[in-house]
């Protein structure tokens, strides 16, 4: 089978197209043939091999093994193991596995959930780490309820625009903050207020404080984000970190420090995808509550154009690769209606 692969560190001009051997299926496990997938940035520090923390376990000077990226998916049971029982050959699915960027993945039952029938496999495969990070992020690290005002930095991204979504279905008030070419977007899929971070500060602007901060950027201070806080309010990070050698980890040890010393709370959001969550997210796609935004789709053999897009920062909501012909996906963005 054919899988986008590298086998040295770089930007995007590294990725290849490889044979592959096909995965093989154990008595657990189903084998699904990939119709859509989704970047992350994820595959970004794995192609760069940076921040260089993530060379510990990829190989310091070059990749330990031929990788093939990917790890959000959407596709069809190609067949299954002797011990699987609830999915069948036939069955479209969503979900998170290794080497996503490919014709075949092979993993466990628990990896995946049927995708909703009302999505398209390009928006299924936008859902899982994206949606599992807003859903987390919101329910249980902010612990959201109704009534609740709620931030959304970088809220026309791809976790952002899920977690506009997510936090309205919650019963939340909902301000989002991106830049001015995503506003109408951003206030279409839920958002109350809307702030563009170019014009206005987020404090200066006189906006009320928030129960709840959901910075998916993470390109501000700690500080200046407490002061859009209420007293208890929380502040959750899922992005940032411009560190070549840490990355992320040198802001999460600092949320670690800080949230030990003051009444409102910090927390570093790292989303882990799991099948009930999935079901979740379904769900709510089903109910017409969350609709996955794809700001751009592309064909598997352009991954490297789909992943510089993600690097230059300003992608709209998700991008997908998929073996359909590829799309700016402009008529889906522009005839999205706001969530009941």
């Amino acid at each position: 089978m054919r899988a986008i692969v590298y086998t040295k560190y770089g930007g995007p001009e590294v990725l290849r197209t490889e044979e592959v051997e096909l995965p093989l299926v154990g008595n657990d496990d189903v084998l699904i043939r990939v119709c859509a997938a989704s970047v992350n940035r994820i595959e970004c520090y794995h192609v760069r091999g940076v921040p260089y923390v993530v060379r510990l376990f990829t190989g310091l000077r070059r990749p330990k093994r031929t990788a093939a990226l990917g790890i959000d998916f959407a596709g069809i049971v190609e067949s299954v193991g002797s011990n699987v029982t609830d999915l069948i050959a036939g069955d479209e699915v969503f979900g998170g596995c290794d080497g996503a960027f490919s014709e075949y993945v092979c993993g466990s039952e628990g990896d995946f959930a049927r995708k909703p029938s009302a999505s398209s496999f390009e928006q299924a495969a936008a859902l899982p780490i994206a949606g599992v990070t807003a859903l987390q992020a919101l329910r249980d690290h902010g612990k959201v309820q109704a009534g609740h005002h709620v931030l959304v930095i970088g809220a026309g991204g791809g976790v952002g625009t899920f977690a506009v979504q997510i936090a309205r279905a919650l019963g939340a008030e909902v301000t989002g903050v991106c830049s001015a070419s995503k506003l109408e977007l951003v206030r279409s899929i839920g958002a109350t207020h809307v702030i563009d971070y170019a014009v206005e500060d987020i404090v200066a602007a006189g906006h009320h404080q928030y129960d709840v901060i959901v910075d998916c950027v993470g390109d501000r201070s700690l500080t200046a984000n407490r002061r859009a806080l209420t007293v208890g309010g929380t502040l959750v990070i899922v992005g940032g970190g411009s560190s070549k050698w840490l990355g992320p980890m040198g802001t999460m040890l600092k949320a670690k420090i800080q949230s030990r010393f003051i009444k409102q709370k910090i927390v570093f959001c790292i989303g882990k995808i799991n099948q009930g969550d999935l079901v979740v997210l379904a769900k709510m796609v089903e109910g017409g509550s969350v609709s996955p935004v794809v700001g751009r789709s592309f064909h598997f053999r352009d991954a490297g154009a789909a992943i510089r897009l993600l690097e230059e920062g300003h992608a709209l909501g998700k991008t997908v690769l998929t073996n359909n012909q590829p799309s700016e996906g402009r008529d889906r963005i522009e005839s999205h209606q706001s969530p009941n």
